[in-house]
């Protein structure tokens, strides 16, 4: 099969069954697309689609971000994970208005210097939304091409990824290069699926080595099942009335800038802690366990309620300590597994 034809499969298919509905797909700008790309990096488009509606609803321009605060954006990012991307897209919009007077740059070589962007998102933000001829290779592209031309290889690795650039740009077509890379990854999200992909109904069955071997899981090769480490965190929940004692995070850490419960490494030091403050308390009991995955590592907490009498003057509020009224929450970032303790309590207010 040529490079020619090749992409007029994509794009016959495109035309037909591709995605043409999406939020940011209506009135797309640079701006809008930049940000539904930086959400999608290592999420699914429909955990994504509520989040980008509310974001764009709040923050509808760079000047708008750029005026908002840090706390802001990781409030409505909160339960999207990778709060990286939230802290990236907060630096570029600075370095926006700065270097660019507001405006998002369309010269690749300006936007891949972004905070949280790289060559695959520069070029699909500029092919998405200006039809620039610049190829991206996200996972599902990689996997596409993998199966198409049986290349024997793990997808992450570095020789087998430059390979994949070569063959991708040179069947990239120079028009309609935004409608064909939305045709591969919309194909790659919902025909050739990382299990049990839909060959039949592929239109690159044809010549695909995959579909022709029939043998469509030896491609990519599967990586060893990774056994995640596991750490320990107990959290002081500390409780009056409907208010909650939460600290922003300051530190190089997971979860920089959100605000949680006080954390620590063992139940003795978190109780200790609780004397040392002299803090004075209704009750103590722990609450029901539950594990948190993150992308290197999962999480084991342990919630221990203290509910108190009365607010001692150790809890005064500051820009790094708050309490957080469940009738009248703050505009914060909370991570999940906070979200998931705080939501224990609603069911009980009226």
């Amino acid at each position: 099969m040529t490079k020619y034809i090749f992409s007029q499969l994509i794009l016959n298919w495109y035309h037909k069954n591709g995605r043409k509905n999406l939020p940011w797909q209506k009135n797309k700008t640079l701006y809008t697309v930049w940000i539904s790309e930086i959400m999608l990096q290592q999420t699914t488009v429909n955990f994504v689609i509520p989040y980008f509606k509310k974001f764009i609803l709040n923050f509808p321009n760079i000047k708008s971000l750029y005026n908002s605060k840090l706390d802001d954006i990781l409030y409505l990012w909160s339960g999207l994970g990778y709060y990286n991307r939230a802290h990236n897209i907060y630096k570029s919009a600075h370095i926006i208005n700065k270097k660019y007077k507001g405006i998002f740059p369309n010269q690749f070589l300006d936007v891949i210097q972004l905070p949280g962007i790289g060559r695959s998102t520069a070029g699909a933000i500029l092919s998405l939304s200006l039809n620039f001829n610049y190829p991206i290779l996200d996972g599902n592209v990689k996997r596409i091409l993998i199966r198409y031309y049986g290349i024997i290889g793990f997808l992450k690795d570095k020789k087998v990824e430059k390979k994949l650039w070569n063959i991708i740009e040179s069947i990239t077509p120079i028009h309609n290069t935004g409608k064909f890379n939305q045709g591969m990854m919309d194909i790659g999200s919902s025909i050739c699926t990382s299990i049990k992909p839909k060959c039949k109904i592929c239109p690159l069955n044809q010549e695909c080595i995959a579909q022709i071997e029939k043998k469509w899981e030896k491609y990519p090769l599967k990586n060893i099942k990774k056994i995640y480490p596991e750490k320990i965190s107990w959290f002081i929940v500390i409780k009056y009335k409907n208010n909650f004692w939460l600290r922003k995070n300051t530190e190089e850490d997971i979860w920089k800038n959100l605000f949680y419960f006080p954390k620590f490494n063992n139940k003795e030091i978190a109780l200790n802690w609780l004397k040392e403050k002299k803090i004075h308390i209704n009750t103590c009991e722990n609450m029901i366990s539950f594990f948190h995955k993150f992308s290197h590592f999962v999480l084991h907490i342990h919630p221990i309620l203290i509910t108190l009498p009365y607010i001692s003057k150790f809890f005064k509020e500051n820009n790094t300590n708050i309490w957080y009224n469940l009738k009248k929450p703050k505009n914060i970032g909370i991570p999940r597994p906070v979200e998931k303790i705080l939501e224990h309590f609603k069911k009980d207010i009226l």
